[in-house]
């Protein structure tokens, strides 16, 4: 019989324990009769009464009916595990490889595009260089591979390499900067296709896949060597369009007006014997992502904060601020100094309507363009002309200006212009030909520019939604990847 002066009842260990497992219970019931003073409690038991007690309450205990509890989540339902942990390390893409030329107008395309996915500070330059200079710019439509080794025979040739290639070689153009400084970048290297090749494999296991992204064609050999060699460490992103079976590439982005020479206009003006030469060989199709303008680094956030690096250089310039920015002719569009006067004639014309003006030249300006500039804008007040000394306003202008005035011949700076949403003014569009009709065609339809005639009231503002084509071309490559189980970590 138990003790009566423990007062403990079935009930009361039931109802004090009704979850706990046989083990847990025995050590409930040892605590309880052990853990006060033997005169208060238990002092008329027995070891034999309290040997029965506990047989008693456990044997309560171990007869209850058990409760089923709910099974673990599956590992699909998990929340706030790491990706990682689900798919592994080598569906995500961390970094990046940027194949450039040695030109800010290609180089810049890749950066822009690398930005908007995040790996600003994840990727590495190599560039393909050529030699230059000299008889050397009559070699540059030939493949770099055989441009090299030409470039090497002759210079092994005593009395040929002085007399071929006596000028300087040109100066590779700095590395693309965000703000000024160096955008994220890890290194510069010298285009090595096994070089690359063999990094993207060793690392793969324990970084994962590279992003490749290559613009210029002096790229296009070395990206589709990458993606030949690695196609399974490697996505390979071609900016411009290669002139190649697009197939060697994983993806390329192209402007709109590169399949210009597939319409009925643009076949009439190539011979049938070039047409596969210097035209796309088939229309695009679900890998080509077609753009209006360039890519560029330009978008809501680098305005912002570039307009905070550039502050104090311009918060005392008076507004409206008008940028012009000139660039130099090309084959498809050619002026000389008579577009330099009657720009210059055009921009007098408008500089009651603006509070100031600032003038930035670009390498390819003629010195006989800059010069007519000088001459005419040159000693006005309201006139600031960069001359090339000092960090590069180009950003700040983009972030600071009211309304920009561009010459026709730099898709790059329309392009990066018109991604502001700000007004903007093209100058001799109708001296461009061939694929570059087509373009301004495409802005003006959009509604992105006018012609600049020298009438406008500057102060008089217009906008329109701003060009997204790098933001637009990011989403394509978000979707390729996921396409193939790959997803950008950043």
């Amino acid at each position: 019989m138990l003790c009566q002066s423990c007062a403990w009842s079935k009930t009361r260990i039931v109802a004090k324990f009704p979850v706990y497992d046989l083990a847990a219970a025995g050590i409930k019931i040892f605590l309880h009769l052990f853990s006060r003073s033997p005169e208060k409690t238990h002092a008329r038991c027995s070891s034999t009464e309290i040997g029965l007690r506990v047989l008693s309450c456990t044997f309560e205990i171990s007869s209850m009916r058990p409760i089923q509890l709910p099974e673990p989540p599956s590992p699909t339902a998990r929340r706030g595990t790491p990706d990682i942990f689900e798919s592994g390390v080598h569906t995500f893409v961390r970094r990046a490889v940027v194949i450039g030329n040695g030109f800010a107008a290609s180089e810049n395309q890749s950066i822009g595009l690398v930005r908007a996915l995040g790996l600003s500070d994840k990727h590495i330059l190599y560039r393909v260089t050529r030699p230059r200079g000299g008889a050397n710019e009559w070699l540059q439509w030939l493949p770099v591979s055989l441009h090299k080794k030409i470039y090497y025979i002759v210079r092994t040739i005593r009395g040929y390499s002085q007399l071929l290639l006596k000028s300087q070689e040109k100066k590779l153009t700095p590395l693309p900067s965000e703000n000024g400084v160096s955008a994220g970048l890890l290194a510069v290297l010298e285009a090595d296709v096994k070089k690359i090749v063999n990094f993207a494999r060793e690392t793969y296991e324990k970084e994962g896949p590279i992003l490749v992204v290559a613009c210029g064609r002096d790229t296009i050999s070395t990206a589709s060597s990458i993606k030949r060699l690695a196609s399974d460490n490697v996505f390979v992103v071609q900016i411009q369009h290669p002139r190649l079976h697009l197939n060697r590439f994983d993806m390329v982005i192209t402007p709109k007006h590169d399949y210009y020479p597939l319409t009925p206009e643009g076949q009439k003006q190539v011979p049938r014997f070039l047409r596969s030469w210097i035209t796309p060989r088939e229309p695009p199709d679900s890998h080509v992502v077609l753009t209006t303008g360039a890519l560029n680094q330009i978008d809501f956030s680098s305005i912002r904060s570039t307009a905070v690096t550039w502050h104090d250089e311009f918060k005392h310039v008076p507004r409206p601020l008008l940028v012009v920015n000139i660039g130099g002719p090309t084959r498809n569009c050619r002026y000389g100094v008579d577009l330099a006067r009657q720009l210059a004639a055009s921009l007098l014309s408008v500089l009651v309507s603006c509070g100031s003006v600032r003038i930035s030249f670009s390498e390819r300006t003629p010195q006989k363009v800059s010069n007519i500039i000088v001459k005419e804008l040159g000693n006005n007040p309201k006139v600031y002309i960069w001359d090339g000394k000092g960090p590069n306003p180009h950003m700040g202008h983009l972030a600071w200006a009211d309304a920009f005035v561009v010459t026709a011949d730099s898709i790059s700076m329309i392009s990066e212009a018109c991604s502001t949403g700000k007004p903007v003014y093209v100058m001799g569009a109708e001296r461009c030909r061939w694929k570059f009709t087509e373009f301004q065609k495409s802005l003006r339809e959009l509604g992105v520019v006018r012609s600049f005639t020298g009438s406008e009231d500057i102060s008089e503002s217009w906008s329109y939604p701003p060009l997204t084509d790098t933001a637009d071309a990011a989403k394509r490559v978000h979707e390729a990847l996921a396409a193939r189980g790959w997803k950008l970590k950043v």
